[in-house]
């Protein structure tokens, strides 16, 4: 089982963003490669205070990771850092080491050439509920850039490689150095010298590429996955960016979702309530058929259960909620008529509500406890 990002980085759960990035400044210090040569301890360590502090720095990523753990972030590659490499981990310095993580160590982060990541590309998938409950694996074509074969690169003559362009200035404190971001080639430190024609100015071919989705049960609208390395290729030979999945959740002809609960609406004639009856309904799962007895009473709850959806935080699975209704026809002949206004006073037809019959207010405090 992962271990918890809010005991990765020694903070409790209603830390502030200051308190969330002063901590995780202080273990990546404590534990960067450059200070523990050939110790796969620390290195360990220094990822996951990456991983941890990539989820819990992002508002959207913590408030999912609060509500459903780590399986929130399941999906074909990962999220949240799980599928982080030591580049994605040094890109962060430069937002909390303020402009580069270099000197003693190692000069990472805005200092030097770094490798280039492609861009990400977000899609739309959409979700039956028999297929949330279930989990499924999607096949999905996606446009994204790759490296055009036949493209070469050379040294970026602006920066020599270097990825970064230095300045001295004379200043009445004395001479200043200043670095920056190579502007030719991005910090790369390579520019394009071939490439095919119908490449683009980095060397770049859209093409379409199937890509294969593992969605988890019980994920829910809204929510994101990431399939890592499956964006835009990047130039220099660089780190290819990630596939966003934003999960929508289709309506069902029949079920109401209320988190990992079902509701089932099922209607039933007045004879079928006083003499009793079975009926076949739907769930996720396939039909069942469920019994009612005889004298059943219109706003009755029939619990399923485990016959919702799974939790995705591996809370077990939720219930199918029947609601039962008795259905009053709104048109009758002569006979029913006089049928119903010869048993109007008939003590079987009169109104007696048992004590064991709950309100309805009671039946709904019942049904989410």
């Amino acid at each position: 089982m992962k271990e918890d990002y809010y005991e990765i980085l020694e903070i409790s759960k209603s830390a502030t963003a200051a308190e969330i990035k002063k901590a995780y400044r202080k273990k990546a210090i404590q534990y960067h490669p450059d200070k523990n040569p050939g110790d796969h301890e620390a290195e360990a360590m220094f990822k996951k205070s990456a991983e941890a502090y990539e989820v819990l720095s992002d508002p959207n990523k913590r408030s999912r990771y609060d509500q459903f753990g780590h399986r929130a972030f399941e999906g074909g590659g990962g999220f949240g850092g799980g599928g982080m490499n030591m580049e994605d981990i040094f890109s962060q310095f430069g937002d909390i080491f303020g402009g580069g993580f270099g000197g003693g160590f190692g000069g990472f982060g805005g200092g030097g050439r770094r490798t280039m990541k492609g861009s990400n590309l977000r899609i739309r998938v959409q979700l039956t509920l028999e297929e949330i409950a279930n989990g499924v694996e999607k096949k999905i074509k996606v446009k994204r850039k790759k490296l055009a074969k036949g493209t070469t690169y050379k040294t970026c003559a602006t920066c020599n490689g270097q990825g970064q362009v230095t300045r001295i200035q004379n200043t009445i404190l004395g001479r200043m150095q200043t670095s920056a971001t190579c502007s030719t080639c991005g910090g790369s430190g390579q520019i394009v010298d071939s490439k095919p024609a119908n490449a683009d100015v980095d060397g770049m071919l859209v093409t379409e590429e199937t890509v294969s989705i593992k969605i988890p049960a019980g994920v829910v609208d809204g929510m994101q996955l990431k399939v890592s390395g499956k964006g835009n290729d990047a130039p220099g030979n660089g780190i290819a960016g990630d596939l966003l999945v934003a999960i929508e959740e289709k309506p069902h002809d029949s079920l109401q979702r209320e988190g990992d609960n079902l509701h089932y609406d099922l209607y039933i004639s007045f004879s079928e309530a006083a003499l009793g009856t079975s009926k076949e309904i739907e769930t996720v799962t396939g039909k069942v058929r469920i019994k009612i007895d005889n004298g059943a009473q219109s706003g009755k709850i029939l619990r399923l259960r485990n016959k919702g959806i799974p939790s995705i935080n591996g809370y077990g699975t939720g219930d199918l909620l029947v609601h039962v209704n008795v259905w009053t026809p709104k048109s009758l002949s002569k006979e029913q008529k006089e049928f119903f206004e010869k048993m109007s006073d008939n003590e079987h037809f009169q109104p007696n509500p048992e004590k064991e019959d709950k309100s309805f207010f009671e039946k709904v405090k019942d049904m989410f406890s």
